[in-house]
């Protein structure tokens, strides 16, 4: 590798003087980077470490995908976000991680997602029973409720109670709150550990395994079937014949909860926000809903094309999330960069959403490009890419298609914000998310 270039470099110094905005939002800094050194260069975080950080979409797209073998998940997520939800398929790596999307997979095949359909509808329209009229409201937290509801009911049906459903948000929130902390301020690891934060947190996670555990007893006590991901899960069978232990169902439960109900909350918000600031996707987006009434479930899905387009274009804009992570196993090179094994690469989403290299007027919200005959596969990557593409991406947008669907059909997006705010944790959150609605 000896006539690769050195990949441009940030000092350690520019990360230290940052920190605290850092900490609030990384977005602005790491802009401010690309805009001078180009599309990928080096963070220096000190004491040795790195981060290379990309918003090169070929780049994205050899890691995830072309050459994907070469490249493994980071401890972010293998080390750091496991000890709180243990090692589900968003956690595991290697033969681990095949064994079990091998197992997985076919839950999350649209004829078995089919069956949810009511189940989603259900949550939905329950928490949609919010919303006040003729006031300016925070859609966000009513979104949130929705979309983790909607992941409990598919999840468990019937079998869980309401004090339940809000200890596991509770707990599920608080420790990504944790976590961010972590990620975001690794000098003050010791101090973690030393104020009991950390062991309060950890302390959370056993407490939301105990209540799944009881949850997953009730039903196996009942012998009744709920024909819900859960009874989906338990009913799952690996080769020899043999299902999956207490202890694997939880871990991919508690994955469910935070990849389920993270990407859709902020979706929809951020969807609701940019429909609101444009009449005429509105009004075209409610005549397709208004021309679907009578359809069923199954058909609203499959013809619903303008509101997909909205929901791809809003998160083209605002990808729940935003970054990407990877560590290369053996020695790599691209476009003439040299990329020493176990280099850690974070590949912004955001970014090459908004790249104008590859979009027309990339920060105009319009749905219409996704009605374009040209693929964007390769620089559009909200559910990732690849062989670890999520395997919840169609749950996600059949939530967020019945979501507007149920919505628009009984409320007008009257007034929002000129401005959309942001607020990036281990997703790209929305903030101060003010709608006013009015009676259809």
């Amino acid at each position: 590798m000896s006539d690769l270039k050195q990949l441009p470099e940030v000092p350690s110094i520019d990360f230290f003087t940052h920190a605290g905005g850092i900490l609030n939002n990384p977005l602005p800094f790491h802009q401010k980077n690309f805009n001078k050194l180009g599309d990928t260069f080096r963070l220096n975080l000190g004491f040795g470490n790195s981060v290379v950080f990309s918003r090169d979409p070929e780049f994205a797209i050899y890691a995830l995908r072309n050459n994907q073998k070469n490249f493994r998940k980071t401890e972010i997520q293998t080390k750091d976000l496991a000890k709180y939800v243990g090692h589900g398929l968003l956690t595991s790596e290697g033969d681990e991680w095949k064994f079990q999307r091998k197992l997985i997979q076919p839950a999350f095949y649209r004829k078995n997602l089919y069956t949810l359909l009511d189940f989603m509808v259900e949550a939905i329209d329950k928490e949609l029973e919010r919303i006040e009229v003729d006031k300016t409201i925070d859609i966000f937290p009513i979104f949130n409720d929705l979309a983790f509801k909607v992941v409990v009911k598919s999840l468990f049906s019937d079998a869980i109670n309401s004090e339940e459903i809000a200890r596991l948000q509770f707990i599920t929130e608080e420790t990504q709150k944790m976590l961010v902390k972590e990620l975001r301020q690794p000098y003050k690891k010791w101090w973690f550990t030393l104020s009991g934060q950390l062991k309060r947190n950890l302390g959370l996670s056993q407490d939301a395994r105990d209540l799944l555990s009881g949850i997953i007893k009730r039903r196996r006590d009942s012998k009744q079937e709920g024909k819900d991901l859960l009874d989906m899960l338990m009913g799952l069978s690996y080769e020899d014949g043999s299902k999956m232990n207490e202890e694997q169902l939880i871990d991919e439960i508690l994955i469910l909860f935070i990849a389920g109900h993270e990407t859709t909350s902020n979706a929809l918000s951020f969807t609701i926000q940019l429909i609101g600031q444009k009449d005429k996707v509105q009004e075209k987006l409610f005549s397709e809903i208004k021309d679907l009434e009578e359809k069923s479930l199954f058909e609203v899905l499959k013809e619903s094309k303008y509101t997909q387009h909205v929901i791809e274009e809003s998160m083209r804009l605002f990808p729940p999330v935003y970054f990407i992570d990877r560590q290369n196993i053996e020695d790599d090179s691209f476009k003439g960069f040299e990329i020493p094994k176990n280099t850690t690469l974070l590949f912004s989403v955001h970014q090459i959403h908004r790249n104008a290299k590859n979009w027309d007027n990339p920060t105009d919200f319009n749905p219409d490009r996704f009605a374009k005959t040209r693929s964007v596969t390769d620089f559009y990557i909200p559910f990732g890419a690849g062989p670890r593409k999520c395997i919840g991406n169609n749950f996600a947008m059949y939530e967020i298609t019945l979501a507007l669907h149920q919505l628009l059909k009984k409320f007008k997006i009257e007034e929002v914000k000129p401005e959309i705010e942001i607020q990036p944790l281990i997703s790209l959150k929305p903030k101060n998310a003010f709608v006013k609605f009015s009676k259809r």
